[in-house]
C-alpha cells in the first residue's frame, strides 16, 4: 500500500481522509500535539511537524509516494515561505543530498481561484494568464510556481486544484445575514463560485489517483450567481432577512477593507477538465443542493 502524507489537516483534509485510507497509509504532519489522538483514531498516522520551522520536518524525505498539499501560505508577505520549506523537506535524501528516488511519485495542492485576479464576469478555464491582484492570491501563485518547476525538475506529477469560496452546512455566511451586512446592488455586483468542502475532499482524492502532470483545474461546481444571490438564496432557506443592497461607493464607506476585497473580483468558472479528466461527479452541482442538504442538517426530523 503506497504512503500518503497530507500537509494542511483541516476540514477539507478531514473529509478527504475516509476515501484516502481505502487506498492509501495515510500520515498527518500535525503541528498541535492535542490533534494527534484524533487523527490516530481515524486511521491515520500523526506526524509531529510544522511547515514554520524547518527544523521539525526531517523526518519527511525519502518516505511517501504521494503528498496532499492543503496548507495555506503565511497571512503576510508574497511568497510562501511554507511551500518551499516543505519541497526543501522532502527533497532531501539521507545525508542531505537531494535523490530522485527519494522523492513522491505525485503531489497535489489546493490553491485558490484568486489566482486569476479580476476577470470583469468573463468566462475563465484553466488556460487564462493568472493575474492575482490581492496578497492573498500572489501567495497562491507563488506556490503553484514553486510546485511546478520542482515538479518539472525532478520528475514528480504535480497537479493543482483551483479552489473558490468553500461551503458547508457549517461553513454558510449565516453569521453575516444576522448582522445585516450589506451586499451590493446587482449593477455593481460581482459573478462568485462555490465548492462544496465535501466534493473539494473528494477532487483532492480523485486527483491524487487522475490528475495529470504539471495541470490546473478549477475545482468549481456549476453555479452561475452573483454574490448578492447567493446571500439571498441562503437567507430564505434559513428564514433570514435579505441583505440591503449598496453601491460599491456607499459599501466602501460601510464595509471593511477585507470584506470589499472579496467583492472586487468577478469570474465565472469553467469546470470541463474536473469532470473530464478527473472523472468527478459532483455532488453538489449547484449550491441550491448544497444550501438544501445544510437546512436538513440543521432541521429536527
Amino acid at each position: 500500500m503506497q504512503r500518503l502524507l497530507i500537509v494542511g489537516c483541516g476540514d477539507v483534509a478531514w473529509r478527504a481522509l475516509p476515501q484516502l485510507l481505502r487506498r492509501y497509509r495515510v500520515f498527518a504532519l500535525l503541528r498541535d500535539p492535542a490533534q494527534h489522538q484524533r487523527w490516530r483514531q481515524a486511521g491515520a498516522v500523526p506526524l509531529a511537524g510544522d511547515l514554520d520551522r524547518p527544523s521539525t520536518l526531517g523526518r519527511l524525505a525519502g518516505v511517501f509516494d504521494q503528498v496532499l498539499h492543503l496548507a495555506p501560505p503565511p497571512d503576510r508577505g508574497l511568497r510562501d515561505t511554507r511551500t518551499r520549506h516543505l519541497l526543501a523537506a522532502l527533497g532531501k535524501a539521507a545525508g542531505g543530498n537531494k535523490s530522485r528516488k527519494s522523492l513522491p511519485q505525485a503531489l497535489t495542492y489546493i490553491s485558490t481561484t484568486g489566482v486569476y485576479g479580476d476577470r470583469a464576469g468573463a468566462a475563465t478555464d484553466e488556460t487564462a494568464p493568472p493575474r492575482p491582484r490581492s496578497p492573498r492570491g500572489q501567495r497562491r501563485l507563488d506556490a503553484e510556481q514553486a510546485l511546478r518547476r520542482w515538479g518539472r525538475d525532478n520528475g514528480v506529477r504535480v497537479s493543482i486544484l483551483r479552489a473558490p469560496g468553500i461551503y458547508a452546512a457549517d461553513r454558510l455566511p449565516l453569521a453575516r445575514l444576522q448582522a445585516g451586512t450589506p451586499a451590493l446592488v446587482e449593477a455593481d455586483d460581482v459573478f462568485t463560485n462555490h465548492i462544496h468542502a465535501a466534493d473539494l475532499a473528494g477532487l483532492a482524492a480523485a486527483a491524487l489517483v487522475r490528475g495529470r502532470a504539471n495541470r490546473c483545474y478549477n475545482a468549481s461546481d456549476d453555479s452561475c450567481l452573483k454574490m448578492g444571490e447567493y446571500f439571498d438564496r441562503v437567507a430564505d432557506a434559513f428564514g433570514l432577512p435579505r441583505p440591503a443592497r449598496l453601491s460599491r461607493a456607499e459599501a466602501a464607506a460601510v464595509l471593511s477593507p477585507l470584506q470589499l476585497s472579496f467583492m472586487s473580483e468577478s469570474r465565472r468558472l469553467a469546470n470541463r477538465r474536473l469532470k473530464e479528466e478527473l472523472r468527478y461527479h459532483l455532488l453538489y452541482p449547484h449550491v441550491d443542493d448544497g444550501i438544501a442538504a445544510a437546512l436538513s442538517e440543521k432541521t429536527p426530523c
